[in-house]
């Protein structure tokens, strides 16, 4: 028999018994919907993680008291740790591989108030000029931070777009006074921006001159300290690689903190591959959650077809008797029926796919998370529903396919 005799008998079939194979394919449905709904927020995820990542440079450095990453911190060694120093930057700038080099003090600041208006959880830094042009922050508005600000400790600010929402909704923030912990700034400028960064607002943040930062901001006691540590982010020179630029800047820190070949770092290296890693060890197990439940869906699914294909064969012995009566060769009948559980499967993770991206298109519009269904996933669907049609439909088939024609005529 041709392939399109086979597919037409497998259509009927189908439409003898529309419930039944409905209820067959549901447990593929409900496997291939839930790997096509997870794998394209995941995809879609991926694509803002990495474009958020790539928003902080592409080779920057952060050279910090801390290493990032999951897993125990053993805090009492990383309290330990000699604090980072401008002499230490000044030290890095100097080094052949480096082209810039900028220091950064953080400081959280619980509120701003305006007139009637207040801001919360703000991010202060003090910083130099140059940080703007290593973190990628553009200003919209005014003017940034420049090296006469720092010589002469000005108590000028640079503020972001939440800040601007929040305290200045109707009118012109420059030329503003802002009052800080006591301390009095006057807003020179406002930056582009950023959105969110893994979920956390790059909106929230205004910057001072970092001599001013350090002649009006004491550091504070206890775990909040370690966040008031200087940080230096380094950009290596064009050419130059991020690992060539690390291994000089671990060499000359361990030089200056007099350590021996057998000691560990003192200090943290930290780069956007930190981050990738990070996020990657994340959705890690968001990926085996997905494999466990597809996985478990589909055998049921693929026990459901390998049911209704043994029920199949026997309610139609006398049929597959007829038939190779009249000539049917045992091929024709494997065929026949692998070929109905196959297009079953098929159809199954066609409905599936359809639900699955449907439901990431959904959360994406209700959500706001992004949402992404390349073309792999797609044929991924297929496969595993093919995959499951084949695999729990050969056994059925090659039982039909083995009955004896005599055998089978006579079967009531």
């Amino acid at each position: 028999m041709s392939f399109w005799e086979l597919f037409k008998l497998a259509l009927n079939t189908f439409r003898t018994n529309r419930l039944r194979s409905f209820l067959t394919a549901l447990g593929i449905i409900i496997g291939v919907m839930t790997v096509i709904a997870i794998v394209s927020l995941i995809q879609g995820l991926n694509y803002e993680v990495e474009r958020q990542i790539s928003s902080l440079g592409s080779n920057v450095i952060y050279l910090q008291k801390v290493n990032w990453g999951m897993g125990r911190v053993d805090w009492d060694e990383i309290t330990r740790r000699p604090d980072l120093t401008i002499g230490d930057a000044l030290a890095l700038m100097r080094l052949p591989v480096v082209q810039r080099v900028a220091p950064l003090r953080s400081r959280s600041i619980t509120r701003i108030n305006y007139r009637n208006r207040k801001a919360t959880d703000i991010e202060m830094g003090g910083i130099t000029p140059v940080y703007a042009n290593i973190a990628n922050y553009d200003i919209e508005t005014g003017r940034f931070i420049t090296a006469e600000d720092s010589m002469h400790k000005r108590m000028v600010c640079v503020i972001g777009g939440y800040i601007v929402d929040n305290l200045f909704p109707d009118e012109e923030p420059l030329g503003k006074k802002l009052v800080i912990e006591g301390k009095t700034f006057t807003v020179i400028g406002t930056l582009v921006r950023k959105g969110s960064f893994l979920g956390q607002s790059q909106d929230n943040i205004i910057f001072i001159p970092l001599s001013t930062f350090e002649k009006n901001f004491s550091a504070p006691s206890g775990f909040a300290q370690l966040a008031h540590s200087l940080s230096i982010l380094i950009e290596p020179r064009p050419g130059v690689t991020v690992e060539r630029a690390i291994d000089a800047v671990r060499e000359l820190m361990r030089r200056r903190h007099g350590l021996g070949y057998d000691q560990p770092d003192d200090f943290g290296i930290n780069t956007q591959e930190t981050l990738r890693e990070i996020y990657r060890n994340i959705t890690r197990v968001a990926f085996i959650v997905m494999i466990a439940v597809a996985g478990i869906s589909l055998l049921v699914g693929g026990i459901g077809i390998m049911n209704i294909m043994l029920v199949a064969v026997a309610e139609r012995t006398r049929e597959i008797g007829l038939r190779k009566a009249l000539g049917a060769t045992t091929r024709d009948i494997l065929y026949q029926f692998l070929l109905e559980s196959v297009l079953l499967a098929l159809a199954g993770g066609a409905v599936g796919i359809v639900l699955g991206i449907s439901i990431a298109k959904i959360v994406e519009l209700t959500g706001h998370l992004r949402a992404a269904a390349p073309l792999w996933t797609i044929l991924l669907g297929f496969g595993f529903s093919a995959t499951v049609g084949i695999f729990f439909g050969i056994y059925p088939a090659s039982r039909a396919a083995r009955l004896d024609p005599i055998t089978a005529l006579r079967y009531e």
